[in-house]
């Protein structure tokens, strides 16, 4: 089931092999697997999803850049 969180912070991804993206501040969504959390958000109207290793999400939420709802 998929929770609400707020980026408060630098939260980035890479897509690919391609440069860090930052995430904008504001509401996500996030659905956790074992191995991975994926991030959900709109971005102008378009929305925007990525997985990132779960360490690398449980670190986010470590730092507070990730605030759960």
């Amino acid at each position: 089931m998929p929770a609400n969180a707020k980026v408060t912070g630098d939260v980035e991804y890479r897509a690919g092999d391609g440069p860090l993206i930052l995430i904008p501040r504001g509401p996500i969504e996030i659905q956790l697997a074992p191995d991975s959390a994926v991030l959900s958000w709109g971005d102008g109207g378009s929305a925007q999803t990525t997985a990132i290793p779960i360490a690398e999400y449980q670190r986010f939420l470590s730092e507070g850049v990730i605030e759960p709802d």
